[in-house]
């Protein structure tokens, strides 16, 4: 339990109180065993697998009945599933774990533990996501609303192939400056209510903005991949398209993209954790990421 703040008060934390929690979060993260840590990081794989797949599902068909803002709203409005099953349930996300670098600019912990955490983290995230890929797929979700499901999934991963690579870098950094703000918010939480409602609007502006998670396109990439290879015919019947149309969307481009984003994320999510500790930590926690 975190002896930050008045436990028996109901206010939120305020922000060098949060920079606190956040310092002892992120030293707790380095303590984690390798098996609880990656098992943590697969489930954190799998709840953003979760919150993409509902995302795309509210989409599918619906620009055809509402603009383009409001089917993007509701499309990020119901992607905040997975960051809350994250935070509520537990589990290590890589790109909210860039926060951890607070501790690490305090000398609380090592450059080595943090990076220790972030790449176990981060390769448990990849089975996590591209498990549920396959058990969707598996499942036919491709199929369901007479194919809208797989177009849409389809599009938004062929969209994202096709970014050039600084482009999805950028998109990157934006995508997790949001995603971290929204778990910046949370270290104020006293309740569950507070911790979801912190993360619902930055998360929603986030995916609506067409801004660029690597965990979640893990999972997205994976899914459209295996429905441009492997669907059924009458898929491609029910949607009247071929699998040419989409032509960005393979091995090679997916790896990029999610090379590109991957760093962007990092560097997105790195500025945060630093500017906060420059404000509230600098002068009281100064020391070396280098140093024990």
């Amino acid at each position: 339990m975190l002896d930050v703040g008045n436990h028996n008060s109901i206010d939120a934390l305020l922000p060098p109180e949060m920079a606190e929690r956040a310092e002892q979060i992120g030293v707790q993260k380095t303590r984690l065993d390798t098996l609880s840590l990656i098992a943590l990081a697969v489930l954190a794989g799998a709840f953003v697998a979760f919150g993409s797949m509902f995302s795309v599902v509210v989409m599918a068909g619906a620009e055809g009945n509402l603009s383009y803002g409001v089917t993007r709203l509701l499309g990020g409005t119901v992607f905040s599933l997975g960051l809350i099953l994250v935070i509520v349930g537990g589990a290590e996300l890589f790109t909210g774990n860039n926060l951890m670098v607070m501790a690490c600019a305090s000398g609380r912990i090592r450059v080595s533990e943090l990076f220790r955490a972030w790449a176990f983290v981060y390769a448990g995230n990849f089975v996590g996501a591209i498990a549920i890929a396959f058990l969707v797929f598996l499942s036919a979700g491709y199929d369901h609303g007479n194919g809208a499901v797989g177009l849409t999934a389809l599009a938004s991963a062929n969209g994202k192939a096709s970014l050039s690579g600084l482009q999805a870098l950028i998109h990157g950094v934006l995508a997790n400056v949001l995603v971290c703000l929204a778990t910046w918010l949370c270290y104020s939480a006293r309740t569950t209510t507070d911790k979801i409602l912190a993360i619902i609007f930055p998360i929603a502006a986030f995916s609506a903005s067409g801004f660029e998670h690597s965990i979640a396109n893990m999972y997205l990439l994976t899914f459209a991949l295996l429905t441009k290879l492997c669907a059924a015919t009458t898929f491609w019947g029910a949607i009247g398209k071929s699998p040419s149309v989409f032509s960005h969307l393979t091995v090679f481009g997916a790896l990029m993209n999610l090379l590109w984003v991957t760093i962007g994320n990092m560097i997105g999510g790195v500025v945060v954790g630093i500017t906060y500790w420059f404000i509230y930590l600098r002068k009281s926690k100064g020391g070396s990421c280098i140093g024990s």
